[in-house]
């Protein structure tokens, strides 16, 4: 039985490939007493829609009736990518360094959004002085890297974190995301490959052509998800994968970010379909291709707002949604506590 999370010196695809036969499922006798705790609430059945789904999702995977939201974090892991080189981003390589520094500095769109939530912010770089292989000529990633990058981001996840959003910073990622889609679901590359930092026209074809010829050229990797990664992925977007992976092995909740982050929770879904169970999508990106893949991944997205910047910030900003449906589940007053009939307050 293989359940001890892999360590960067020693991972193998395929030992992260056998946790898959491990997966811890949701805790029902806890989901069953949030149910009947929100059915005493002072509110008619149902009244709060998708907060009485979420405060009961939390508690399934917390293992209690009453869940917990004290300490959410987001983790922002930031890698570069050698398919960059072929002109299919609006900015240069070196923004992703420029941004991790931004980061730090305070300075980011995610910093602004883990203060507002008060979650605690993050940043890994994940070999930014080594970007990817081109994977048009040849793997992004060998085996091992990709194997030594998940557990990387497995290990990246601590004890007693209550929720999880997972950002990425990496010129050149939204490439890889949709190669990873087409290789993953079929189409054509147009289907999948969309502006992401803002390219359009000549670029923006270039860019599907880059895609299509990069999943042409590891066709042999169909049927095999985490060799599918190796070739088209990136550092960060493995690290992702990895970590959304030693989420469930901790039953842990997470929120995904937009069209990146799900990309690498499609390689999870891809090995189990019922890998992302502990998963909600955050929000939907204005990148086109995030909406067909959220479909594919079975997950209605909690927000909707045309942003398309990465960095965790979709995902941050749901932290207040999850946070609302908690404090509601847990601190409203039940009818008998109120003095309330139990038929309820009626219509209103």
């Amino acid at each position: 039985m293989v359940t001890e999370t892999p360590t960067p010196e020693t991972a193998s695809l395929s030992e992260i490939a056998g946790l898959f036969a491990h997966l811890p499922t949701a805790d029902e006798a806890a989901a069953e007493a949030a149910r009947a705790h929100q059915g005493q609430l002072t509110k008619p059945a149902g009244s709060l829609g998708r907060l009485e789904d979420i405060a009961v999702w939390m508690a399934s995977w917390q293992g209690q009736a009453k869940p917990r939201l004290e300490r959410p974090m987001i983790a922002v892991f930031a890698g570069n990518h050698g398919i960059a080189r072929r002109g299919v981003s609006a900015f240069p390589m070196e923004v992703t360094n420029q941004m991790v520094r931004n980061f730090i500095d305070g300075g980011g769109a995610i910093n602004q959004i883990a203060q507002l939530q008060d979650a605690e912010l993050r940043v890994y770089e994940m070999a930014l002085e080594e970007p990817t292989e081109d994977f048009v000529d040849g793997p992004a990633l060998d085996d091992s890297e990709c194997a030594r990058a998940m557990a990387f981001g497995m290990m990246a996840i601590e004890e007693r974190l209550d929720l999880v959003c997972f950002g990425e910073m990496g010129i050149g990622n939204t490439t890889s995301a949709a190669a990873l889609c087409h290789a993953l679901y079929g189409g054509s590359a147009a289907d999948w490959t969309g502006p992401g930092t803002g390219v359009s026209g000549a670029a923006l074809t270039r860019k599907t052509e880059v895609v299509a010829a990069a999943v042409a050229r590891h066709a042999d990797r169909q049927g095999d998800p985490l060799r599918i990664l190796a070739a088209l992925g990136g550092h960060e977007i493995a690290a992702i994968a990895g970590a959304i992976l030693a989420c469930r092995m901790a039953c842990t909740p997470v929120l995904l970010d937009g069209y990146v982050a799900s990309a690498a929770a499609a390689v999870l879904h891809a090995m189990a379909p019922g890998a992302l169970d502990h998963c909600l999508a955050a929000h939907c990106s204005a990148e086109p291709a995030h909406r067909a893949l959220l479909a594919r991944l079975d997950k209605a997205p909690l927000l909707d707002l045309g942003m398309r910047l990465g960095e965790g910030s979709g995902a941050g900003l749901a932290i207040g949604v999850v946070r609302a449906a908690v404090a509601c589940h847990n601190d409203m007053a039940t009818f008998e506590t109120a003095g309330v009939s139990a038929g309820g307050p009626g219509d209103r």
